[in-house]
Order: C-alpha cells, then structure tokens, then sequence
C-alpha cells in the first residue's frame, strides 16, 4: 500500500523522469513527500510562471514532457503563462496542478477552480485523478499525448485527498515509441511534387527534430541544391553557416527572404504549420488566395487541411521524411536560385550600425564568433531579440531556446533549465530590461542550484517593442512605455553572482571572459543608447516615419 503522492512519484521515474521544477504548496504534500527519498531532483522556483516555463523549456531540449508542480488557484493561474508558450510552441510538458479536496467540490472552496474549463483552450488534456488507484493509467496516457501527433502540454489536478490516501496498484510501464517509418511510395510522390517547382523552398519546423536530422536536412538540400527558410525561432534546425541555409522567416525578417516566399512556386512544410509570423500576418502567403503549391508533412492528420490545401499531405515524422529524401537522387536541381537566396541573407548578416559606444549588432557577432558551436542561447521577447536573429548564426540542433508564443520572460528560465540539463555547455540568457523583470526573481533559483547561466540586459530603459509600434502609429505620444530599472549587476551579486555594467563595446569581450570565468550565475547589464530601438531604424528615424504617414494619411 503506497500513498499518491509515492504511487505518482514511482510513475514519473518510470517515465524516465530525473527532475520536475515547482513552487511547493499544501495542496500536493504527499507528492513532496514522495519526491523526498526518491532519485528524482525537485528544482524550487520563486514563480509559478517560472516553474512552468523551465519544464517547457527542458521539454524542447529532450523531446520528452518536461514535468511542473504547482499549487492550486493562483498557482495554477500563474503556471498558465508556461502552458500558453508550450501549446504555440509544440513543446511536451506535463503540469501537474494541487486541488482542494473532493468532498468540498462545487462549494467555491478556498482556492477552487474548474481546470477542464480553465486549461481547456490551451492544453492537450486536461483532468483530474478522482482515484488514487488510477493515478498510474491517468500519468500514462498524459505522457503519451504529451508527444503523440503535434506535441504540447497536458494538465493533471490532484485532489489533495486522493494524493494522501493509499492504494494498492501496480506501475504501468512507460509508452513504448509508435512504429515511424514512411513508405517509400509517399517519399516519391513529395519528390515528383517537388521536381515540378521552378523555385521552391524547404521549410522546416516544429519541435519534433534531432541533430541527426539537421545532417539529413543539410544533406538533402545540398544533394538537390535547395533552399531552405526555417521558421520564426527554429534557426536551430539546420547549420546557418551551410550554403543552403537561407535565413529565418518571422519577426523581422530579411525583407528578400520575404519577397522570396512571395514568389516561391512550391514550399515544402516539414513540420511547420506555416503560421501567420512566418507568412507577415498572411500577407506573405494567404490562405484564401494561394499562390504557392504546398507540400506539408505533419505529424498530426488535424493540421493537414487546417490553413492550406496540402499537395500531397503527409502524416508523418519529419525526421523520418527528410531522412528518406536525403537518400534520394535529385531529379533536378535549383543552384541559381538557391545562390541568390543565400546572397541576400550573406547581406543581411553585414551589421546596420546602431547609435551608442555600446551596440547589440556588436555584441551578438562578438558571441556568434566566440561562442562554442554547442553553445545554448536563450531569449524571450522584445526587440533586443530581433539582433540575435539577425546576426546570431546557430550551427547546431537545440542550440536556441525562444518561446514562438512571443513570451516575455522565458529567456531565464530556459536558461536554468538548459544548464542544469548541458551543465558542461555555455548557457547565454539573452534579455530586454522589460523582459528579464518579468522573471527577475529566478536568479535566486539559479543561485539556490549553483547554475552558471550567463544573463545580458539590453537596458535600454523602455519597452522597446511597444515604444517602436507607439512611435509608428501615434509618433511623439509615449504612454506606458518607460521604465525605472534596478542596478542589474548589483542585483546579481546580491543574489552572490557576478555582476558588472558594460557601457563601451571594446570593454564587452573581457567582461564575457569574467562572467564565464566566475563559474557560477552571472549578469552583463548592456547599457545601450536610447535612439537605438531596433535592426533597422533608430527612434527618431521611426518617429519621422511615423510622421510622414500620418501627414499622408
């Protein structure tokens, strides 16, 4: 006879589970009391959004659920943040939810909620284990739709009743993986589609990718002289040093890859459901009115047929469609136009100057030289995150952790959860000075756990995203865009980091080396010049143009 808490704890490690991240809460002690002897590590966060998002990002890191504990009510309300980015982002997680007791169900108990109706639109499944003797068949089927089809987050609320009574029930063994390989006759109708475009473009995406298949995806595109475009934040899923890489469709994205996708003929999907940040809002590609043949691999039959009209479709891992591909020989191949796709992101790459002694083109080429090939870079939103995509350039799978949801705050989360599962890889937080205050209070999670992520605060002293559209729509007419902000690096050494400020970009490589040297958590507060606001255009010239249209207008 086991408790719940011992009953689910034995079936996380069954799972192959080796650490869950939590805020703890009286709801679910008979779960803490189960992880206290078992080999399973409980990482403590200072917010539940944190928490959430640290399992969604150790869940794109090994394609396995990343596992949450929460409590319920506002613990559960504030874990939701994480669950949002792991739906968007196709990542697997499991976010398990304390409850009030089962008698008091319907009474608008302390801290009740309703999680089927309030995680609905965002997870996969969402329930709540009435049995404890069923606690083994409900985290069984939650870890396979975990990963099954499109991959995404799966919510489980335990009574705290049923978690402390006991039962006698054995342990389920994990799901074994479904049989992936493709037929060879789906392989050859995607090339005999393919072969019929004058410019095409590959466009691989979602989470269910390897480094094996970045080699097959390089090997594919080299062997029939292809172009490929990843989507927004998965510039990770082929070396962008290769000659077929061709930059990154999404926010701010190189106006001729743009121009590119406007007048490809036939785009083939690998895992992407060609959203509307990859197409500008549809504008690039529409679904009403399509331009382009469209050839989609997906590994959920919903998705084929949901925007575009597929031509052919395929259910089926990506990995194993362009493993297939790669081993084909090309009936023809497209060296020119791939050559003038690649040229124009070699253009792209050469840094638009930004005002001030400290500028972030700079600072993302010095890490892009400098940085091992494995090195893990993370971020959340604002447009601090346009440079890295602008001027990063990943060599290797599951080198970038960004939410596509468009979070702010993920950066340092991932970034704990990155080095705690790579501690031997250099982990970078990269972050608006907006965007790190939205989980600034996980420093003391990665100084609890002795985790050496190296955080950079572009401080620019606004939200930078909302000032640059403010400043186009209603030029001159700031509102609720500036920001008073802590002494950063003071703050990481009160944590018992490092922390220093960086005002001058030849100081910027020596206070790297420091941070990395200290050999624990660290903070580089960027002090940037406050006309510098994006890639492409400073303030004022925003501002200006702003104007003008309004004049036009």
């Amino acid at each position: 006879m086991r408790h719940g808490g011992q009953i689910l704890v034995d079936a996380l490690r069954a799972n192959g589970v080796s650490r869950v991240f939590s805020v703890p809460g009286e709801s679910f002690l008979a779960a803490l009391d189960g992880l206290h002897a078992s080999a399973i590590r409980n990482v403590v966060c200072r917010h539940e959004g944190g928490a959430a998002m640290m399992a969604e990002a150790d869940g794109k890191l090994t394609g396995r659920p990343g596992v949450a504990f929460v409590t319920r009510g506002p613990g559960a309300t504030n874990a939701s943040a994480g669950v949002h980015v792991a739906r968007q982002d196709s990542t697997p997680m499991i976010l398990f939810v304390g409850q009030i007791a089962r008698a008091h169900r319907d009474r608008d108990a302390f801290q009740e909620v309703d999680y089927r109706a309030m995680f609905g639109p965002l997870a996969k499944w969402v329930a709540e284990i009435d049995q404890t003797e069923r606690i083994p068949e409900y985290v069984a089927r939650a870890f396979h739709l975990a990963v099954s089809g499109r991959p995404g987050p799966v919510v489980l609320a335990l009574p705290e009743d049923m978690l402390s009574s006991r039962a006698e029930v054995a342990d389920l063994p994990p799901a074994a993986a479904p049989l992936s390989a493709v037929a060879p006759g789906s392989v050859a109708a995607i090339a005999r589609a393919l072969a019929g475009a004058e410019r095409p473009l590959v466009v691989p995406g979602g989470t269910l990718w390897s480094q094996r298949a970045a080699d097959d995806l390089a090997r594919f595109a080299e062997g029939w002289g292809l172009p490929v475009a990843v989507p927004f934040r998965r510039q990770g899923h082929m070396d962008n040093a290769h000659p077929n890489y061709v930059g990154d469709l999404g926010v701010g994205m190189n106006p001729a890859l743009g121009q590119a996708l406007e007048r490809a003929d036939c785009v083939l999907s690998l895992g992407s459901r060609l959203g509307d940040t990859l197409t500008r809002g549809y504008h690039l590609m529409d679904p009403v009115r399509p331009h382009a043949r469209v050839i989609h691999v997906h590994p959920s039959p919903d998705e084929l047929g949901h925007l575009w009209h597929p031509d052919p479709g395929l259910v089926a891992d990506p990995r194993e469609v362009i493993a297939a591909l790669a081993d084909l020989p090309a009936p023809r191949r497209w060296d020119g136009w791939t050559r003038s796709l690649r040229a124009g992101y070699e253009d792209w790459q050469h840094p638009r100057p930004t005002p001030g002694d400290l500028r972030m083109e700079e600072v993302v080429r010095w890490l892009s030289d400098h940085l091992p090939e494995d090195a893990i870079i993370t971020n959340g939103a604002g447009n601090y995150a346009a440079f890295i995509h602008r001027y990063y350039r990943f060599r290797r799978w599951g080198t970038q952790l960004a939410p596509t949801s468009g979070s702010m705050g993920y950066g340092l989360p991932a970034a704990i959860a990155a080095k705690l599962r790579h501690p031997g890889r250099v982990v970078v937080c990269l972050a608006g000075d907006g965007c790190l205050q939205m989980t600034l209070n996980e420093l003391a999670t990665a100084a609890q756990n002795e985790v050496a992520v190296i955080v950079l605060v572009a401080n620019n002293g606004r939200y930078g995203t909302i000032r640059m559209h403010q400043e186009r729509s209603y030029p001159g007419r700031v509102s609720g865009a500036d920001l008073v902000n802590p002494d950063f690096a003071a703050l990481a050494r009160a944590y018992g980091g490092h922390g220093e400020v960086v005002t001058r970009q030849e100081d910027f490589g020596a206070a790297f080396g420091r941070a990395q040297a200290a050999g624990r958590l660290a903070l580089l507060e960027l002090k940037l010049h406050p006309e510098a606001l994006s890639t492409a255009a400073t303030l004022s010239q925003i501002r200006a143009a702003g104007e003008a249209a309004l004049r036009r207008s």
